[in-house]
């Protein structure tokens, strides 16, 4: 087996990525990690805080660093911020990985995110936001990912499950 993560899951804010990679790493036998918590671990604050203190620059360079080492070090599950894939570099880093595209509609993304959620991209219309960064986003979600698993109206353990089923891995 070649070293790095067992799974990568990448996805949008809110299609369950912390929740379904804690769920992966307990079935797998292996450690969980996500690398926005590792980020707000490192500058003891939280990402909105680092947005609105220092940018959205500033956080993505935090969160390029954040995701390579985590790439190079880890070897369970791994949990990728929403906006991770924007950089080109991350991006090529994912290559050959088992990477699992969380995916979600805009309802389902309300639903579960919520309109007073404290997520810094989706401060003001946060369904036009979402459609936006979305249409941004999913073609970079769907180039890195080996599989796309929906999450919609699913619940966590079936999100699970279908990815250890489309990764073809065995939970322990």
């Amino acid at each position: 087996m070649t070293a790095g993560p067992l799974v990568v899951l990448v996805g949008p804010m809110g299609s369950g990525k912390s929740t379904v990679g804690a769920l992966l790493a307990e079935r797998l036998g292996v450690p969980y990690r996500d690398t926005d918590a590792d980020i707000v671990t490192a500058q003891g604050r939280p990402i909105s805080d680092i947005f609105v203190d220092e940018g959205e620059p500033y956080f993505r360079d935090l969160e390029r660093q954040a995701v390579a080492a985590a790439v190079a070090e880890h070897t369970g599950v791994l949990a990728l911020g929403g906006g991770a894939v924007l950089d080109e570099g991350t991006r090529e880093l994912l290559t050959g990985l088992p990477v699992a595209y969380l995916s979600m509609d805009v309802e389902e993304a309300v639903r579960r995110v919520g309109l007073g959620a404290a997520r810094p991209l989706l401060a003001v219309n946060p369904r036009r936001q979402w459609r936006e960064l979305m249409e941004a986003r999913r073609p970079l979600y769907t180039e890195v990912a080996r599989v796309v698993v929906a999450t919609d109206d699913r619940t966590p353990e079936e999100v699970a499950q279908a990815v250890l089923d489309a990764l073809e891995l065995k939970d322990v």
